[in-house]
């Protein structure tokens, strides 16, 4: 429930997802979404670390799209196949920074896989959530993807290339 204007709006649990997710991929809020936070990127950005230990923000959207196609097989019905590797494998090399290619179809992967979600997110209805666990799924997969989102701004905040008006 939330006031505006001087009347209440109440949100269903799927409404909420939906305006969350939204919130979380393409539209600018309290938070930024992913979709802004990788524009602009280069591979040569995508590509670099602070040190050995640390994901690139190449690492982290291949983590993000490995668990966000999982997640949209689920929305449209589909039944994942086993994860058949670990979560640390889902973040894969660093990237080459000379890959523009490579980056370039990151990219395109990302999009598609949000497009697709955005998409199956609006053929859902409230019935839908009513499995066991899958609402609270979908709230931390929302979350997670917001995590990590932050981490690649702050990664391009440590490397100099975040837009000097976005601050």
């Amino acid at each position: 429930m939330c006031r505006k204007g001087g009347y209440v709006m109440v949100f269903s649990p799927l409404s909420l997802l939906q305006m969350l997710r939204k919130f979380g991929w393409k539209e600018e809020s309290w938070f930024l979404p992913l979709a802004s936070a990788i524009e602009g990127v280069t591979a040569a950005e995508a590509a670099w670390r602070p040190d050995e230990h640390t994901n690139s923000i190449w690492q982290i959207l291949n983590h993000l799209n490995y668990y966000n196609e999982r997640v949209l097989e689920q929305l449209q019905g589909k039944e994942p196949a086993p994860q058949t590797i670990t979560n640390t494998e889902t973040f894969g090399p660093p990237g080459d920074p000379d890959d523009r290619k490579g980056w370039e179809e990151t990219l395109r992967r990302t999009r598609q896989i949000a497009q697709g979600i955005e998409e199956a997110l609006e053929k859902l209805d409230d019935k839908d959530l009513e499995k066991e666990g899958f609402l609270e799924k979908l709230a931390a997969w929302i979350m997670h993807d917001t995590y990590h989102t932050g981490q690649i701004v702050l990664l391009r905040k440590m490397q100099g290339t975040w837009p000097a008006q976005r601050e």
